[in-house]
């Protein structure tokens, strides 16, 4: 059987890139830019298409960690440094965003900085981010790491966190690994602690996000911050 003609030129993904924009190409077309080759038997667009559904979509793929991505053939290390520094990437661009410009003006922009860091982990992690009087991002910590069902955080911690960072504010946010951002009993619980805590040190809590895949929940926007 003969092999398949290679696609025009003009219609390979780079080149579609430079001539009509990045919008235009699907994710497996954009991976095969970064990808730049395949593996033997497998062109690059392939190799996109299969690497998007052997992890249930992008953001889970761009989210997964070097152990994971060395479990799929043919990804050596070039091609896995850079799928790990395309999230990182996004990350620092979100995180300079927010040190610029008013958390409270950008919600969008904070959830999008949670579900970089912590979107897909598959276990549960809480993350604070501490902001000075302008709401302007100072520093972002993790505050605990848990088991797939909880994460342990003690609001002493998160107090004489704020207190070093010389903070005014902070942003709490965690991952439900199981996909569904709908906050829990101990999700509200762990809100209304921390509020407490932090109202002695005249520190305000913004918000509490819960984080699940492509969803965040605002505790903020549902009264109880």
């Amino acid at each position: 059987m003969p092999f398949p003609s290679p696609a025009p030129v003009s219609e390979r993904p780079r080149e579609r890139l430079l001539r009509h924009g990045a919008a235009v190409l699907t994710e497996p077309e954009l991976l095969a830019i970064m990808l730049r080759t395949g593996v033997a038997g497998v062109g690059a667009l392939d190799m996109g298409r299969r690497l998007i559904e052997r992890f249930g979509g992008l953001r889970p793929l761009l989210a997964a960690g070097p152990a994971e991505l060395r479990a799929v053939p043919g990804l050596g290390d070039a091609k896995i440094c850079q799928l790990l520094a395309v999230l990182e990437l996004t990350r620092r661009a979100l995180e300079e965003d927010l040190r610029r410009d008013c958390a409270l003006d950008h919600p969008r922009r904070v959830k999008q900085y949670c579900q970089a860091l912590i979107g897909h982990r598959s276990v549960e992690h809480c993350i604070a981010l501490y902001l000075d009087s302008q709401y302007r991002l100072i520093a972002s910590e993790e505050l605990a790491r848990g088991t797939l069902t909880q994460a342990s955080v003690y609001p002493r911690e998160v107090v004489r966190a704020a207190l070093r960072h010389h903070a005014a504010a902070l942003i709490v946010a965690h991952n439900h690994p199981s996909g569904v951002a709908r906050p829990s009993g101990a999700d509200h619980a762990m809100t209304r602690r921390l509020k407490q805590a932090l109202a002695l040190i005249d520190v305000r809590l913004l918000d509490h996000l819960i984080v699940a895949g492509g969803q965040a929940v605002s505790l903020a926007e549902a009264g109880e911050c």
